[in-house]
């Protein structure tokens, strides 16, 4: 799922350099955009998709759509693929993925759990990853063999051997039946763990990243939701499902990344042991 930073070639290096600065920049500048609407949400046209609970508005698909616009004026042969827009395939073997708000119905509401989410992929690696919340201005930020970082301090995930130390974040939706959920939740409080549920994976994945959580658990989750979480989580020093596998990118899988030292304890809670 990542390409070894130090066997990189000094041109991919330099080129996912060059894309790593952008990005930064980039979702920092669609962040502006994103809490200006977030200002105007009443005005804003929502549209429902087939889950009632599953919402869009104006403010998804045009901060998409500014993310694609300033990243092709700079690479205009990447491809992309955003939860709005689809997929738009490039000259080249790198591919952004975009999630432009990740906790619409948290946006919609004006509660402060959002974020902004892209994910840099180079063949079959994510290669960098970034989310951005711009409620507090904070942007998390990783980078293939060079670790995770919030702003300027580099993060790492929390030191713990048990899941009582912590709080697990949890996310869930109706694609799939409250069966395959009730399990863990099962587990995790007999095992005196607990849990929270803010609405957005990728700012929850962020969270693991910083330590602020000890695990996420989803039982499905489309890419665009997690691919900049897992290597927040990774050089951040923690574990992750292997997502990309069995078609992840396209159908979606579980996610399921923590803390180390609670790895083991939680894949055999949710059954991905």
């Amino acid at each position: 799922m990542f390409l070894t930073y130090q066997n990189l070639s000094h041109e991919d290096k330099n080129e996912i350099d060059q894309r790593f600065l952008h990005g930064k920049e980039m979702i920092k500048e669609a962040g502006k955009i994103a809490l200006d609407y977030f200002n105007r949400r009443d005005e804003l046209i929502i549209e429902t998709k087939t889950d009632p609970q599953d919402v869009v508005s104006i403010a998804d698909q045009n901060v998409e759509k500014i993310i694609r616009d300033l990243t092709r004026k700079k690479f205009p042969g990447d491809g992309y693929l955003g939860e709005e827009h689809g997929q738009e395939k490039g000259s080249n073997d790198y591919l952004w993925v975009i999630d432009p708000i990740d906790g619409t119905a948290c946006f919609l509401t004006g509660m402060y759990a959002w974020c902004i989410s892209v994910a840099l992929m180079k063949g079959d690696n994510i290669v960098a990853g970034f989310v951005y919340d711009p409620n507090t201005d904070e942007l998390f930020s990783a980078l293939t063999g060079n670790g995770a970082h919030l702003n300027n301090q580099k993060i790492e995930t929390q030191n713990i051997n048990s899941v009582t130390q912590g709080v697990m974040g949890l996310g869930t939706s109706h694609r799939i039946p409250p069966s395959q959920l009730l399990p863990f939740l099962d587990n995790l409080l007999s095992a005196g763990g607990m849990f929270i549920r803010n609405g957005s994976c990728a700012l929850m994945m962020s969270y693991v990243a910083s330590g602020r959580l000890i695990g996420y658990y989803e039982p499905h989750i489309n890419p665009w939701d997690c691919l900049a979480g897992i290597i927040l989580i990774e050089e951040a020093g923690g574990w992750s499902s292997p997502f990309l596998e069995n078609d992840g990118l396209n159908k979606g899988n579980p996610i399921l990344s923590s803390a180390r030292g609670v790895a083991e304890d939680l894949q055999k809670m949710t059954g991905l042991a």
